[in-house]
């Protein structure tokens, strides 16, 4: 039988890790055969971050593309990144993937660079 450690936290108030739960049921004779992570959305959103935008022009080689600048919240230098979506401007907050996020759609998987 599989138990999710987001269900047994509901009814059993605590702060270990599931691998510690797995070996305190297992001290008292009840077998884990493993612990096993389990991500809903794959890449677990990793390198995904809500920005600011601060900026927003047109690209000058492009009629459809802009130049934004976004304070991606790491308090550092403000990122400027080419965007395609024809509603950006600046003040919206936004989801960016940064710089090396790996991003999944089906089978293929797609680097950010």
């Amino acid at each position: 039988m599989n138990i999710s450690y987001n269900w047994l936290k509901e009814y059993v108030k605590c702060d270990l890790t599931p691998e510690e739960i797995a070996s305190a049921l297992t001290s008292i004779g009840l077998e884990t055969g493993s612990v096993e992570r389990v991500q809903s959305i794959k890449g677990g959103l990793e390198g995904i971050v809500i920005g600011e935008v601060l900026t927003c022009v047109e690209h000058p080689n492009s009629d459809h593309l802009h130049i934004t600048t976004v304070d991606l919240g790491t308090g550092g230098e403000p990122a400027q990144i080419v965007c395609g979506a024809p509603n950006v401007a600046a003040g919206q907050k936004v989801v960016v993937a940064t710089v090396g996020t790996t991003l999944y759609q089906g089978d293929n998987s797609y680097i950010i660079k």
